[in-house]
């Protein structure tokens, strides 16, 4: 059972830069798709982006399509998300999690990390 770890989240200021990571323990992260996902107050939890198991193959919602970059270093068992011209409305708390090929979230969710976002 994989366990994962957010960070790197914080406040900024609109159009500022943020890289969030995902560590993972486990010896089968080199073998799984790996998602990012958000969730706003009084929000449902939504999909943000993934990456295939060898990072060959990325998928993004539209609404983060051109700012946001999902990447994975499997020798240090990590997956990243730069975040580029951060918006007020990127404001959440960001998760990651394995996932399917239909990009539903795997497994359990760890505690995740606050991005907010000042205009």
């Amino acid at each position: 059972q994989v366990q994962l770890v957010e960070s790197g989240g914080g406040l900024v200021q609109a159009g500022d830069s943020l890289r969030l990571s995902c560590a993972a323990s486990g010896r089968t992260f080199s073998s799984r798709a790996m998602g990012w996902f958000r969730q706003a107050p009084g929000k449902e939890r939504e999909f943000v982006a993934a990456v295939n198991w060898s990072g060959s193959r990325t998928n993004y919602a539209g609404s983060v399509r051109g700012r946001f970059t999902i990447s994975r270093d499997n020798a240090k068992n990590t997956v990243y998300l730069q975040i580029d011209s951060l918006k007020p409305e990127d404001t959440a708390v960001y998760y990651c999690a394995t996932v399917g090929n239909d990009l539903r979230p795997l497994g359990s969710w760890g505690q995740g990390t606050q991005v907010t976002v000042s205009s």
